[in-house]
Formats: C-alpha cells, structure tokens, sequence
C-alpha cells in the first residue's frame, strides 16, 4: 500500500523537517499549476518519471521553467533512449499517479529502484515546491531537507547543470 499524505509528513516531521502545504483543486500540468501557485513563494518545480531501453527507472526534478531534452539528460546520466515511465509503472514503483509525480513519492520506493536526478539550479532556491503526493496540494521545503528526506529514502541523488 503507498505512503499517503499523512504518511509523508509524519516521516517529515520524524526527520525534523519542517514544511508549508497549501491546499488547491487538483492540477495536472505545469499550467495548471502556476494558475494555482504562481502566488506562493520559491521555485516551482516538474517531476518526470522516465525510464531507458534497459528498463533502468529515473526521477528527474527540475525547475518548471526548464526545456528539458531526454536526449540529452541521458548522455548525463549514461542512458539510452531515455522516454516517459507508463502510468502502472509509476504507481508500482513510487505509488502515485499522473499529476501527482514528486521527489516526495521517493517515500515509496522501498526496492530503490529509481534513479534520482535533481537540477542544480533548482536546489539553489530558497525553498522549492512539490506536490505531496497528490496534485491537490503543494508543499514547499528547504533544499537541504529535501536532500535530507531523499537520503532517509536510501537513495543518492545526482544534481546536474540543466
């Protein structure tokens, strides 16, 4: 059974890390989401759920403003053919659905099956917002807990210049 939102902050708060969720109608693209947020403070971020010919499986966090080349971002990380994770995919792995994609869902990778990759310039913000398991809300944390909250779920990301 996946981590739900409650899950999430009590492992937050067993961490030390503090953290501002807002409430809002469900969104599903990046647009959607800056009519809803656009107003909160920080940087605003995109989650891509990928996967490479080998079936080796990535998260890709970046800032929601950033072109993103999946050609590219695999000579980075040393992978092929790089594409979008299938929505069944997603839910087995990290528990959450389409919209819904977050470096929080890292909380239900048990297996550390994904690969994490984060955006440089995006873990030079002041705060940084994700979805907290659900796209009806945001939460907005410090970099270095996010840092921190990623380790406690056994995985080492790789931050790279995008």
């Amino acid at each position: 059974m996946p981590a739900t939102p409650a899950d999430l902050f009590a492992k937050l708060r067993s961490l030390g890390i503090e953290t501002t969720t807002h409430q809002h109608p469900p969104v599903f693209t990046v647009e959607e989401a800056r009519t809803h947020c656009a107003h909160l403070p920080g940087g605003h971020c995109k989650s891509l759920f990928l996967k490479d010919k080998k079936d080796r499986l990535y998260l890709l966090v970046a800032l929601d403003e950033r072109a993103i080349e999946l050609n590219a971002i695999g000579k980075i990380v040393g992978s092929a053919r790089l594409s979008f994770g299938k929505p069944d995919l997603l839910m087995a792995v990290l528990g959450v659905m389409p919209g819904s994609v977050t470096p929080f869902a890292l909380i239900n990778d048990q297996e550390h099956r994904v690969s994490v990759v984060l955006d440089a310039g995006m873990m030079r913000a002041a705060v940084l917002n994700y979805h907290p398991l659900t796209n009806s809300a945001t939460t907005a944390i410090h970099p270095d807990d996010l840092r921190r909250f990623i380790a406690a779920c056994g995985h080492q990301p790789i931050e790279i210049e995008l």
